[in-house]
């Protein structure tokens, strides 16, 4: 790493152990920060990857989120070009993955951990092809815990969805009702995590522990790189 590129002063620690900070550095700070920074990577991924991109979605556009939505890593070009073929619409969303989504549950009482803020945006375009499908009777698959809470945020209470930009915080946990979303592809996740929590509020936490005894039983592979599970109500 080259010294002196970019410098950091630290302005305040924040309540959460996170800090304000302030840059000084000359030049672009995207550029800047694509020559000497690496790739974010959760706190259970311990060696570099040698390629940066072997982290990221293949459908992945704009800078900005500080991890890949991993349920998203399962899918190639070729996977979704027969997902299009079956007459499956696929409706994009563009999502900035927050860094306490890798921060677990640590207060008794679930209801008062606090919640990472996210960026989203999503057209009129990606939104009618929800809301067509939702008109059909056809069902809404959320890739990743990350997509559902943005489809969650803006739904309203007939699980249509209307387009725009915005940051959500949105918490689910068991006793949530869900509006827009009839199925979820996603990981197996972190003990006391939210992430956790929500696939219990959609599938019911009995059934969920029930498939991680059998994840475990017979050796799948867990977080980012590891298998998926297709849950549908």
């Amino acid at each position: 790493m080259e010294i002196g590129i970019l410098n950091a002063d630290v302005l305040d620690i924040l309540a959460d152990g996170t800090r304000k900070v302030k840059f000084t550095y000359e030049g672009i700070f995207n550029e800047i920060l694509d020559k000497i920074g690496l790739m974010p990577l959760p706190p259970y991924i311990h060696e570099e990857l040698k390629e940066k991109d072997r982290y990221q979605t293949i459908y992945a556009k704009y800078d900005g989120s500080a991890a890949a939505p991993t349920a998203g890593l399962h899918f190639t070009e070729e996977l979704l070009s027969k997902i299009e073929a079956k007459g499956i619409k696929i409706a994009k969303v563009t999502l900035h993955v927050g860094i306490g989504t890798f921060r677990p549950v640590k207060e008794e009482n679930v209801e008062e951990h606090k919640m990472h803020s996210e960026h989203f945006y999503i057209t009129k375009e990606e939104a009618d092809k929800i809301n067509n499908a939702k008109k059909q009777n056809k069902r809404i698959i959320s890739v990743g815990t990350t997509s559902c809470r943005v489809l969650e945020s803006i739904s309203d209470e007939s699980g249509m969805v209307h387009p725009c930009e915005d940051d959500t915080s949105i918490y689910i946990y068991p006793g949530y009702k869900f509006k827009c979303i009839d199925g979820l592809i996603t990981n197996f996740h972190l003990p006391k995590s939210t992430l956790l929590m929500l696939v219990s509020a959609f599938a019911g936490r009995e059934y969920i522990l029930k498939a991680y005894e059998e994840a475990v039983k017979e050796k799948y592979r867990f977080f980012s790189f590891g298998d998926a599970m297709l849950i549908i109500k």
